[in-house]
């Protein structure tokens, strides 16, 4: 199923990089600071969906990087019934972006397989995230030394599942869609993205969403080893 590979993509956010788990030590950071009196765990239910809905409405252009950083905390606390006004919503929201890095939390057996793979294929990521947020996260959990190339849609100036984007990676890698593989948590993003330009995909699946016929998912990251002949 997967010969021939030589480059594979990852994403880094809910693929490799614990988000959830690391925003909320960041969120828990600021409440405290703040004296945030509001429980944590309640904000953090609400707060999670409503963020990912903010980032499907940004990945398709429908919001700006400014108002997902603003509207994601508006939200959340209005849906929490907390008032908050918004000279410190906006203070949240870069601290957030500060304290987000310092927090390097990945998923199990992430640095296995990593280790595993670096020697048999070139490693790349392709991510949706910011330019300097994503690349503080992946030099303070000690993956730089692990990808030839690192592409935000920022830099690329699309966002996944854009055809561009993959092209650009392709392309900067030095790699052929024949000879590529993105392994990610999304499936729109990552999985459709990828397989529009002839990507192989495997789909890092985490979450209740359905499967599709026929679609290559591990639900553990060392699953990938098998699949690669590893």
């Amino acid at each position: 199923m997967f010969k021939n590979i030589k480059h594979i993509f990852f994403d880094l956010d809910h693929t490799l990089w614990d988000f959830d788990l690391n925003s909320k030590l960041a969120y828990q950071q600021i409440f405290q600071e703040h004296k945030v009196n509001l429980d944590l765990e309640t904000f953090i239910k609400v707060y999670e969906p409503l963020n990912l809905e903010f980032w499907r409405k940004f990945r398709e252009n429908q919001i700006t990087k400014e108002e997902l950083r603003y509207q994601r905390l508006k939200t959340a606390f209005d849906a929490c019934d907390y008032f908050i006004d918004d000279n410190l919503i906006d203070l949240f929201a870069d601290l957030y972006i500060e304290y987000l890095p310092n927090n390097n939390h990945l998923f199990p057996g992430c640095i296995d397989l990593l280790d595993s793979l670096k020697d048999n294929f070139e490693l790349h990521l392709i991510t949706n995230g910011f330019n300097g947020v994503q690349q503080n996260k992946i030099d303070k959990a000690g993956l730089d030394k692990y990808f030839n190339i690192v592409l935000t849609a920022e830099a690329a100036g699309y966002k996944k599942p854009a055809p561009q984007i993959f092209h650009m990676a392709l392309g900067m890698a030095g790699a052929n869609a024949d000879d590529s593989l993105m392994i990610g948590d999304s499936y729109a993003a990552d999985i459709v993205g990828a397989k529009q330009v002839g990507i192989k995909t495997i789909w890092f699946h985490t979450t209740n969403q359905e499967i599709p016929q026929d679609e290559v998912v591990v639900h553990d990251l060392l699953s990938i080893q098998s699949l690669l002949g590893l």
